[in-house]
C-alpha cells in the first residue's frame, strides 16, 4: 500500500511544491500531493527553475486549495510553513501524523536578481535535507 503524504503551505506556489517534488523523486511508490490553504495562481518561476537545476520539473504543476482533500485520509500531513501551520483546517479524514518542517519563504525575498536566486536556491537545498530526513527515518523505517 502507497504511503500518501500531503504537504500544505499558504500559496502552494513554492516550498510545498518544491517538496512534493523532492518526495516523489526519492521513491515513486509514494503518493505525494501539495495544497495551499490560499493558493496562489502558478507556481512560482523561480522555484520551477532551481528545481530544474535539480532535475525535477515543476513546470506542469498547479497551485491547488486544501479544501479538495479535506475528506480524504492521509499516512502524513506536513506543513511547512507558519503561516499554514497556525491555519491548518480540520481534516476530516483520517490524518496518521501531522509534522510541521518550516522554511523561510523564498518568495519574500529582495534584491538583486543573483541574491533572490540565492535565497531559493538556498531554502530549495534545506527543504531537501528537511524531507529527506523525514523520508530516511519515517518512511523507509515503516
Amino acid at each position: 500500500m502507497k504511503t500518501k503524504i500531503l504537504i500544505l503551505c499558504t500559496g502552494n506556489s513554492c516550498r510545498s511544491q518544491m517538496a512534493e517534488g523532492f518526495l516523489k523523486s526519492y521513491d515513486n511508490n509514494l503518493e505525494v500531493y501539495s495544497a495551499g490553504t490560499a493558493p496562489s495562481g502558478s507556481v512560482h518561476p523561480i522555484a520551477i527553475k532551481v528545481m530544474n537545476e535539480k532535475g525535477i520539473n515543476l513546470s506542469q504543476n498547479r497551485p491547488k486549495s486544501v479544501e479538495q482533500f479535506l475528506d480524504q485520509a492521509w499516512d502524513y500531513v506536513i506543513t511547512v510553513c507558519g503561516g499554514a501551520n497556525e491555519s491548518c483546517p480540520a481534516f476530516l479524514g483520517k490524518v496518521k501524523t501531522r509534522l510541521h518542517i518550516g522554511f523561510d519563504d523564498p518568495a519574500d525575498a529582495t534584491g538583486t536578481e543573483e541574491e533572490i536566486l540565492a535565497v531559493f536556491r538556498r531554502v530549495r537545498d534545506e527543504i531537501n535535507e528537511g524531507f529527506f530526513e523525514f523520508f530516511k527515518t519515517q518512511i523507509r523505517q515503516s
